[in-house]
Formats: C-alpha cells, structure tokens, sequence
C-alpha cells in the first residue's frame, strides 16, 4: 500500500479499524444472548476493500 494516502482512504481505514472490535460484553447480557457473535475481520485472512 502506497505510504501516502487520501484523507478519504485513511478515514475508510480507520472506520473499518474501529469496527473490527469485539461487542462489549453489557450489550450480550442486555440482548439476552441474541447478539453474542458478529464474525469480526481477522486482519490476515480478509483484507480491507477500500
């Protein structure tokens, strides 16, 4: 990937950084169960398309 970006590129980055984390654990317990597992990017296996 080429060192310099677009501001545009960087945000997408970042917005796909953000939200490849884990569900915090009051929102299982709120959701009783229903929303335990999202399958999250593994940053090996799939790549960003951005």
């Amino acid at each position: 990937m080429a060192r310099h970006k677009p501001l545009a590129k960087k945000l997408r980055l970042i917005s796909a950084g953000k939200s490849s984390k884990p569900i915090p654990s009051w929102v299982i317990a709120k959701t009783l169960g229903k929303i335990a597992r999202i399958p999250k990017r593994h940053w090996r296996r799939t790549k960003i398309r951005a």
